[in-house]
């Protein structure tokens, strides 16, 4: 041996060269491997290996990228027979030295058999690099490697998935781990690795915005704790990370763990980006249909398109106004101008959502960069579609981190970036703050039919810990900043100050069921005194139960649920007792001029009467989403609500609120005066002769609606759509109306909902003489006051059977 050989000697000049200040990062990885090239090298001429071998640096090494307690790969390679004693005279001063060595003695032919059955042994020859010996042998088994590894991507790459997917389940998500495992985790090392490989195959590449950075940023952690425990562990334990922050620089733990869940998003959104690339190349190669993705990646959907076609031969479905699907994923129609329309990118986000889908790397690109900012406060629509987005449940999940990726939710909720990626240093969290937001919302999406406002339940679950992010009670700060946000996204004065109070107490109830006697009356008082009414409770409760369980498995058991359940059903039953019962709803006001007129037209013609006050659309300037006010006056009759529903949904027009009421213009007659807010589920709105002579013809029986709209949507597109809660129907007690029965739907909203309802009320021979018809987001809140043919309230009985029928139309 020369005296640059001897381990002491190697062992010192490590030494000297981890303790060289300045040197950190990938300047010091690179001179440590460079150091163990030339330790190697050495050892490798000192054993005299004959011509006709090579030693070459696998994995890690071979990338140049050695940590201070990193393992040495490495693989001797040789053509015909080898003096058995030549590996041990290079390997024994290696262990002599106390440095890991994982080791291979391999022809190129025996190192390609191996790679053929072992997939981590494949990878690591991917990135095999030369050390010493005959070069060609080196080059010979580096093409040969890469070439089997392109001809063989179709059967390794769904592997490698496989073998990604079970990781991710045995080590968790990098990006929220209190403790994470910086390689094995999910967004971690190994995954970049994975990235490479794919990339390696020629079938698709990983977005390279921000990666290398993310896994430089991961790598430097994974050194700073090697030399902070001085072993070669992965996992960032929290007593070594105040000490691997400081040896970093970082401020605190906290700032560290905050870099390192930065970094791991960034991983694991390339991640998704490149699995579903590599998906579509595969399903196109064997002329198979779209394969069922898992969540841990995406949530893509599955089926058949039979959109229109557009350039190219590419099938795109419509999904909403400037928003198609394509290759199951979302795209932006040819038509859109993100610059022109500012609820685009909510209205792409909502729609993939509630289809299934996630949003293409190359929309949310451009969204980014085109899209135009929402004006203050939103608009209805952007509200609205914020709502859609929430009440997708696990669907949302996808979408929402694409978005953030690209810096599209601070761009919406400034005040989320105080909350993104912030851990949380109690051990029954299990999430960061942000992403416990969006879970607490995926919970909450569960909820919606237990409350009448399902809309202030998914924003209030979005936002209920936004105060984390500043100092001081987290409630009480949040509650100042929810009134600001929920001013900004245009709530009016009564759903802000329900937005706050739901924010400032969502602790109140869980803390007084557990921590107070639930049979004491004052228990009960502090209750009602917080929340004032019913529906505030039930808001409550649900916000109650959907932090909690999205919290972790130890914030919730079927003992706090029994508590909690306890005292809100008996702050319920006061609050009842005390409520008086709601107004009918009608239009508050008495019928204007035009709507009299319509209404006389009616009597006199017998037939439809109607207006159409149009809005401008975002190409026309406007910041509302093209949509109609409709206006309609028709001669009383059995039917007439769900005729006029299914009208409207033949036309693609989606309901969000809609008002019926009865007129008797003159003495001519009953008249049913209907008042919708429609919009176009996308593109143009219909001519009012058109909606016209379809009501019309549907009216006097020669239109079958019912039939038209169930051949359309058997021709629909078959997605996978996503899982909602079932409708309820519920016959409200007796309190809520003295004169009529009053029955409410809720449900998600879909074509032809209404339609559907109304049928069902029609069929059961019940009279609607009101209805408050409204659409939440993408949920249906709707109350029918119904009478019999004598004008009073349903009987017990009949109110029952009218409520079974409507079940029955909507199961």
């Amino acid at each position: 041996m020369t005296t640059t050989d001897q381990p002491s000697d190697h062992a010192g000049a490590r030494a000297r060269l981890l303790d060289q200040p300045g040197l950190t990062g990938a300047v010091r990885r690179r001179a440590l491997s460079r150091l163990a090239d030339d330790w190697l090298a050495g050892l490798y001429a000192a054993a005299g290996a004959p011509s006709g071998t090579a030693l070459v640096a696998v994995g890690g090494y071979g990338r140049g990228e050695l940590s201070p307690r990193s393992d040495l790969d490495v693989v001797l390679l040789h053509r015909g027979r080898l003096d058995p004693a030549l590996p041990e005279r290079i390997w024994y001063p290696v262990w002599d030295g106390g440095t890991a060595l994982d080791h291979a003695v391999r022809t190129p032919a025996e190192a390609r058999a191996v790679a053929a059955e072992d997939l981590k042994a494949q990878l690591g020859l991917l990135d095999a690099r030369h050390l010493a010996g005959d070069p060609e042998l080196t080059a010979e088994l580096r093409s040969e490697v890469l070439s089997d590894w392109r001809a063989g991507a179709a059967g390794r790459l769904p592997e490698l998935r496989a073998s990604c997917l079970e990781r991710a389940e045995r080590h968790g998500e990098l990006a929220f781990l209190l403790e994470p495992d910086l390689k094995e985790a999910r967004g971690g090392l190994r995954d970049v690795v994975a990235l490479n490989a794919i990339a390696a195959s020629w079938l698709a590449d990983a977005p390279r915005d921000g990666l290398d950075a993310a896994a430089e940023r991961l790598a430097d952690v994974r050194d700073a704790l090697h030399l902070t425990t001085g072993r070669a562990t992965e996992r960032l334990a929290l007593q070594e990370q105040d000490q691997v922050a400081a040896r970093l620089g970082v401020l605190d733990a906290d700032t560290l763990l905050r870099q390192v869940y930065e970094a791991a998003r960034t991983v694991s959104y390339a991640a998704d980006v490149t699995w579903r690339s590599v998906e579509r190349v595969l399903a196109a190669r064997s002329g198979g249909g779209r394969v069922r993705r898992s969540r841990l990646f995406t949530f893509g959907g599955a089926g058949r398109s039979n959109g229109a076609v557009g350039r190219g031969g590419v099938e795109r479905t419509p999904l909403a106004e400037g928003v198609v699907e394509q290759d199951g994923e979302a795209v932006l129609a040819q038509s859109a101008r993100p610059a022109q329309d500012p609820v685009l990118p909510l209205r792409a986000a909502a729609a993939a959502a509630q289809a299934g889908l996630t949003v293409s790397y190359a929309t949310v690109r451009r969204l980014a960069a085109e899209a135009a900012p929402l004006p203050v406060p939103w608009p209805d629509e952007a509200r609205a579609q914020l709502v859609t987005l929430l009440g997708a449940g696990e669907a949302a999940v996808p979408v929402w981190e694409a978005y953030e990726a690209e810096g599209l939710i601070t761009r919406l909720l400034p005040d989320w970036e105080r909350v993104r990626c912030r851990p949380q240093r109690n051990a029954v969290h299990v999430w960061t703050v942000d992403r416990h937001l969006i879970e607490t919302a995926v919970r909450a999406a569960a909820m919606t039919r237990r409350v009448a406002r399902p809309d202030l339940l998914l924003v209030a679950a979005l936002l209920h810990d936004i105060g984390k992010g500043w100092p001081g009670d987290h409630s009480e700060a949040g509650e100042v900043i929810v009134r600001d946000v929920a001013a900004r996204m245009g709530f009016d004065k009564a759903d802000v100050e329900t937005l706050a109070l739901l924010v400032r107490h969502h602790l109140t109830l869980v803390d007084t069921a557990t921590r107070r006697d639930p049979d004491d009356p004052a228990t009960v008082e502090l209750i009602t005194g917080v929340t004032g009414t019913l529906s505030h409770l039930e808001l409550l409760h649900a916000l109650t139960e959907a932090d909690a369980t999205a919290t972790g498995p130890a914030a919730w058991s079927s003992w706090r649920a029994s508590l909690v359940s306890g005292l809100a059903g008996r702050a319920a039953a006061r609050l009842t007792g005390a409520q008086q019962p709601p107004a009918e709803p009608g239009w508050g006001t008495e019928p204007t001029v035009e709507q009299e007129r319509l209404a006389i037209e009616a009597a006199r013609t017998g037939e439809p009467a109607l207006t159409l006050l149009a809005q401008a659309g975002p190409e026309a300037g406007g910041t509302e989403p093209m949509g109609v006010r409709l206006t309609l006056a028709l001669p009383d009759r059995p039917g007439l609500l769900g005729t006029v529903a299914g009208v409207l949904a033949l036309h693609r027009l989606t309901v969000r609120s809609a008002g019926l009421r009865e007129l008797d213009p003159a003495g001519a007659g009953p008249v049913l005066l209907l008042r919708w807010t429609v919009a176009a589920e996308y593109g143009e709105l219909p001519e009012a002769a058109r909606l016209r002579a379809d009501l019309r013809r549907a009216l006097d029986g020669s239109l079958d609606v019912t039939r038209k709209l169930a051949g359309r949507d058997a021709a629909a597109p078959r997605r996978r759509g996503i899982t909602t809660p079932p409708p309820v129907v519920t016959v409200l007690p007796g309190g809520a109306s003295s004169t009529a029965t009053v029955l409410e739907v809720r449900a998600h909203d879909a074509p032809g909902l209404l339609h559907r309802i109304g049928r069902a009320l029609d069929g059961a021979g019940a009279r609607v003489r009101t209805a408050h018809v409204s659409t939440l987001g993408a949920e249906a809140v709707d109350a029918f006051y119904l009478t019999d043919p004598a004008g009073g309230p349903l009987d017990d009985g009949r109110a029952r059977e009218v409520a079974a029928a409507v079940r029955e139309a909507l199961a």
